[in-house]
């Protein structure tokens, strides 16, 4: 059959079969070749990959708390920017929130502040959205305030429209402000502000009315108000000199 193939000048079906046979061992033979060559790689370069990984690692935790600094350096550069506006409209100490009481004993909190920054007992204390609370203890490094809303405080108050005046009394979520005329037309979401006290001058916002209870048979009526400030929430405030 070859020499037949060979004479007339064509391939030899013997010849194709034995190139086809050599072909698929010689591929096999190669494919084995690289899969064996890949594995004494993958050894040889284990130690090396196990120092890359440590490296990223570390690299990647360290990315993570420069991340963590840049949140914390934004909200604080936030937080300094709502209240630069604040001091300049009041004046007054600069103080941040560093404590709340254990298990909501009292609404209040504690600032950085004291005796030796200037401040004093019954100052008002500000965030930006509007008034917070009172000094009721001074330390030399730190002070502490109850807030609006602990059932202690009290504060003039004036409904912004129409000047009608009530006294502003905590009610643990809300502000109950109490003894307004029953002539006042109140209205929800009017404003309420601070009249001028021992803590507090006049104009500083209290809240917002979110209802109105009044009574059949007394000469008042009542406002619940929602604080203007988040009082959840604090974190720098303006301690204004009396």
């Amino acid at each position: 059959m070859q020499i037949a193939a060979l004479r007339t000048g064509s391939e030899s079906p013997i010849a194709v079969a034995g190139t086809t046979v050599l072909a698929v061992a010689e591929d096999g033979a190669s494919t084995a070749a690289s899969a064996v060559g890949s594995f004494v790689h993958g050894i040889v370069a284990l130690p090396g990959l196990a120092r890359d990984d440590a490296r990223l690692r570390a690299e990647n935790a360290a990315l993570r708390e420069a991340n963590a600094r840049l949140h914390q350096l934004a909200a604080t550069y936030a937080a300094l920017t709502q209240v630069r506006p604040v001091l300049h409209l009041y004046g007054g100490i600069e103080a941040r929130v560093i404590g709340f009481p254990p298990e909501n004993e009292s609404r209040s909190i504690t600032i950085d502040r004291g005796s030796d920054a200037g401040v004093k007992p019954q100052d008002g204390v500000v965030a930006p959205s509007g008034a917070v609370g009172r000094v009721v203890a001074v330390g030399p490094l730190s002070s502490q305030v109850v807030l609006l809303t602990d059932y202690t405080s009290r504060v003039p108050a004036i409904v912004r429209r129409g000047r009608w005046w009530g006294i502003a009394r905590g009610n643990l979520g809300s502000i109950r402000v109490e003894y307004i005329s029953q002539d006042a037309p109140l209205r929800v979401g009017e404003v309420v502000v601070t009249g001028e006290g021992r803590s507090f001058h006049a104009g500083v916002p209290i809240g917002t009315i979110t209802a109105i209870q009044r009574g059949a048979t007394t000469l008042y009526q009542t406002a619940i108000v929602r604080p203007a400030a988040d009082l959840g929430a604090l974190d720098r405030v303006v301690v204004l000199r009396r």
